[in-house]
């Protein structure tokens, strides 16, 4: 069933564009991705389960394009990257800063109790990665990618960040980026 979970992962996105989580119901996240209420239920045990497949998956496109973002352009697409991910994401952002508004979940990045049947694996039980293991897996995977040392992966990694928490103009940042590849 990985098309309706897909389907009703990107229903619940689209209903927490539109509305706080608070009032993102169960019964409309199933209608909109054309599912029963009982198959959202059977894929994600409750709506706080939903919620964390949705930071984990939101956590997964991040890596993914900040890996792109490395293999083709290096430290300077990365904090492009990671600009623009936050900035398109209120969910991405609150993920790579820790800084959750009341319009998102309240998620525990810790493991979540197993209280129902559905296979962990599917719930998002594990541990949601926060900033700080955000930006070890990044500099981690920027090291490998790049072959550079770690202490300037991170460096790389945390100045990126800084543009999330401490946004400029994006002519500012575009500038920057070409005075760096200079």
């Amino acid at each position: 069933m990985p098309a309706a979970r897909e389907s009703l992962l990107d229903a619940a996105g689209a209903a927490l564009g539109r509305r706080p989580w608070s009032a993102v119901r169960m019964v409309d996240v199933a209608a909109a991705a054309s599912v029963s209420r009982q198959t959202l239920y059977n894929e994600f045990g409750s709506k706080d389960g939903l919620a964390r497949a949705l930071v984990r998956r939101e956590t997964d496109l991040y890596l993914t394009g900040a890996d792109r973002a490395l293999r083709e352009g290096g430290f300077e697409a990365l904090a492009a990257w990671t600009s623009e991910a936050a900035r398109r994401s209120p969910l991405t952002r609150a993920v790579l800063t820790g800084c959750w508004s009341e319009r998102l979940p309240a998620i525990d990045l810790a493991p979540a109790p197993h209280v129902s049947g559905v296979p962990a694996q599917r719930r998002a039980d594990g541990p949601l990665p926060g900033p700080a293991e955000l930006v070890a897996a990044v500099r981690d995977r920027a090291a490998a990618l790049l072959g550079r040392p770690a202490g300037e992966c991170e460096l790389a990694v945390r100045i990126a960040l800084s543009w999330v928490v401490a946004p400029a103009g994006e002519a500012d940042l575009a500038r920057l980026l070409r005075t760096r590849a200079a």
